[in-house]
C-alpha cells in the first residue's frame, strides 16, 4: 500500500511515519515545505520526499499524482501560535490547504484521508464539565477555526464524493523535538530541559490539569483510526484521550525528578496565561473512539516520562534546536 503523510516530517508526522516503517511498511511519501534531513534523522534513507506547500494546489496535485496513494494522512499545519501571529498564512496553508487535499483526494481517487484536528476546536465558553465529541465547537483561536472548517470539509466529501474522510482531534501532546511555542509545550519541555541538565520553571499553578497525550500514542491513535474497518466509523471526527487521570502540573514536575536526579523545576505562575488555560480546562470524554475503534492509550504518566528520556537519547534534538523558551503571546 502507498502512503502519502503530509507534515511527515514535523512533530506527530514523523512519529506516524515511524510507526508505518516498524508494521512493514515500504517507503512512504513524505509532503513537506521544508523537509530537513537531519529533522527525518534515522528514516531519512527509508522515506520518498516531495517538497511542496499545502497552500498551493499545484504543488498538492504534484505529489498526490505522484504517489497515488491509498491513504493520505493530513498532518501538515501551521500551529496555534505562529497561526495568530499571521493568520492569512494560515488561511492558506491550513484552509486551503485542506481543501487542496481533499480536492485532490477526489480527483486521483484516494480511498481514504485521516486529517489531523486538535482540542483546540473547542472554546473557552463551553457548557458542561465534561469536552466530548459532541461539545459545540466555538474556537478563540485562529486554528482551532481553520480545523473546525477542516473537519466540515471532509464531512462534505465523505458525503458529496464518498471519500472516506475520519478526523482526529488530539489533546496537548507531550514528546521531545516540540518548538513551537504555545501556552502549554512546559509539559514537554519541563522533560527535554531538565534530561539536559538545565533548570525549568513552569508558568503554570501546581494544581493546573491539561489533558496530554505521548507522541507515540498519538501516532498510534492515528494509525488505528485509519485502519479500523469502515463500517466501524459512524462519528468520523473523534476526540481522543491520553494520560488518564489528567496530570496535574505538579504530578508532572515530579514524575521528572522520579527519573532525573537533581531536576530542578520551579512554579512561577503566569497570571494571564493561567487565566486563558484554566477558562479552557474540561476532562475529556472519548468514549466514541473507545467504543468504534477500540482506542485505547497505552502510556500512563511514569511511562510516558521514562519513555521520552529514552528518545531523547536514541533520537538527539537536531542542533540549534535548544531553546525552550515561551513566547508569550
Amino acid at each position: 500500500m502507498t502512503t502519502l503523510i503530509t507534515g511527515g516530517a514535523g512533530f506527530i508526522g514523523l512519529e506516524v511515519v515511524r510507526l508505518l516503517l516498524s508494521r512493514g511498511e515500504k517507503r512512504p511519501l513524505v509532503m513537506s515545505r521544508n523537509p530537513s534531513l537531519k529533522r527525518l534523522g534515522d528514516v531519512a534513507d527509508e522515506v520518498e520526499v516531495i517538497r511542496g506547500d499545502l497552500g498551493n494546489f499545484s504543488h498538492v496535485l504534484e505529489a498526490v499524482k505522484k504517489a497515488r496513494p491509498q491513504i493520505i494522512y493530513h498532518l501538515g499545519a501551521t500551529l496555534s501560535v505562529p497561526s495568530e501571529a499571521d493568520p492569512a498564512s494560515a488561511m492558506q496553508t491550513n484552509a486551503m490547504g485542506t481543501f487542496h487535499v481533499l480536492e485532490a483526494a477526489r480527483m486521483f481517487d484516494v480511498p481514504q484521508v485521516v486529517f489531523a484536528s486538535s482540542v483546540g476546536t473547542y472554546g473557552s465558553d463551553i457548557q458542561g464539565d465534561i469536552i466530548g465529541d459532541a461539545t459545540i465547537q466555538r474556537p478563540q483561536l485562529f486554528y482551532g477555526m481553520t480545523k473546525v472548517f477542516g473537519e466540515h470539509m471532509g464531512l462534505f466529501y465523505r458525503r458529496k464524493h464518498g471519500l472516506d474522510f475520519r478526523g482526529i482531534r488530539y489533546p496537548s501532546i507531550i514528546g521531545p523535538g516540540v518548538r513551537t511555542p504555545g501556552a502549554v509545550q512546559y509539559t514537554s519541555w519541563v522533560i527535554e530541559s531538565c534530561a539536559q541538565g538545565r533548570p525549568y520553571t513552569i508558568w503554570v499553578e501546581p494544581e493546573t490539569r491539561v489533558p496530554v497525550m505521548y507522541i507515540k500514542d498519538a501516532a498510534l491513535a492515528t494509525v488505528k483510526l485509519a485502519q479500523a474497518p469502515r463500517q466501524a466509523i459512524a462519528t468520523v471526527n473523534y476526540l481522543v484521550t491520553g494520560v488518564t487521570p489528567t496530570p496535574s502540573a505538579g504530578e508532572l514536575a515530579d514524575a521528572v525528578r522520579s527519573k532525573i536526579s537533581g531536576a530542578r523545576i520551579e512554579f512561577q505562575p503566569n497570571v494571564e496565561l493561567q487565566r486563558l488555560i484554566q477558562a479552557s480546562l474540561r476532562p475529556l470524554d472519548d468514549h466514541k473512539a473507545r467504543q468504534e475503534w477500540g482506542w485505547k492509550p497505552r502510556y500512563d504518566l511514569e511511562n510516558l516520562v521514562q519513555d521520552f528520556l529514552l528518545e531523547l537519547k536514541a533520537h538527539p534534538p537536531v542542533a540549534g534546536d535548544s531553546d525552550l523558551t515561551l513566547a508569550a503571546g
